[in-house]
């Protein structure tokens, strides 16, 4: 068996794995709702505050990791570490603290292996795939089951609610401005994925996977549907708008540790297919830690 620990923007996860015939079966999960990008100050640098709960978390993973024999254990860094000034130094105490190595991996790559990750699952063969982080968001283009480009965009579904949300919840203005912010990054990135038709996307990462499960509920799908039509998350963002009361009853249902970060990473979600003129987003369940964790395999 082999451990796998992502040390995301928004979440903090361990997983831990059975490696059989080539292939990953999930044996536990278990994720801390750490939200590491809500401790980066004004001057771009993760505080003392953000960085012990780093560690606080990362000493509950191994706690648990003390209590079941892995082959292994990797750890990775994503938008959470990569994109705040301090950086390098922050790494250093947090291992120094865990006794554990922090690969930091860049955006890049970040795209590249969760395109590895969720062909795993799916097939793959021409299409964009997309993943939400809480700090990032990553895509790639993929033709003919290879990867053209993989791009990464420092914008994420908790960086963005950090930014430009006020209270609780956005108002319908704050989510035309964070509209306005995806769109300007998107544009940024035509050079290398042009915003031609692109139908099918193939979504990555909890935020999509948590709109996936309030896409179901909502417009009662059965449990195990892996599709969202990009026309629901039109309709989920008039529910909102129009009856928030009934949206947020369902968040609280189906992803309640996502309440405050979910209506942003949609609109990112929103904001990219309407971009990419996307019709229909395929869900897999397999993303960044699978494609990670076989590529280190692999390379053993």
């Amino acid at each position: 068996m082999y451990a796998v620990i992502d040390i995301g923007s928004n979440t903090m996860r361990l997983n831990i794995y059975e490696h059989k015939n080539n292939k990953l079966y999930l044996i536990l999960s278990k994720k801390i709702t750490a939200g590491l990008a809500g401790y980066v100050n004004k001057k771009g640098n993760l505080t003392k505050k953000g960085v012990d709960v780093a560690i606080d978390s990362l000493k509950e993973f191994k706690m648990i990791l003390n209590h079941i024999n892995v082959n292994k254990t990797y750890v990775f860094a994503t938008a959470s570490l990569r994109n705040v000034n301090n950086s390098k130094r922050v790494t250093r105490i947090i291992e120094e603290k865990t006794k554990l190595n922090i690969d930091l991996i860049s955006g890049k790559e970040e795209a590249t292996l969760g395109y590895i990750g969720a062909s795993m699952m799916l097939t793959l063969d021409d299409g964009l795939l997309i993943d939400i982080g809480g700090g990032s968001t990553e895509l790639v283009l993929y033709e003919k089951g290879k990867v053209k480009q993989a791009r990464s965009l420092s914008i994420g579904s908790l960086s963005l609610y950090k930014k430009y949300i006020t209270n609780f919840l956005p108002t319908e203005k704050e989510i035309m401005k964070i509209r306005k912010n995806v769109l300007k990054n998107l544009r940024e990135l035509d050079d290398y994925i042009e915003p031609a038709h692109t139908e099918l996307i193939c979504g990555v990462g909890g935020t999509i996977r948590a709109t996936r499960e309030l896409n179901n509920d909502l417009f009662s799908n059965v449990e195990y549907n892996k599709q969202i039509e990009t026309q629901h998350l039109k309709e989920l963002f008039n529910l909102y708008l129009n009856e928030s009361h009934q949206f947020i009853k369902t968040i609280i249902k189906v992803a309640p540790d996502r309440l405050h970060t979910i209506l942003p990473g949609m609109i990112i979600l929103d904001t990219l297919a309407n971009h990419y003129n996307s019709k229909v987003i395929e869900v897999s369940d397999f993303g960044i830690r699978e494609g990670y964790l076989y590529t280190m395999i692999n390379k053993e």
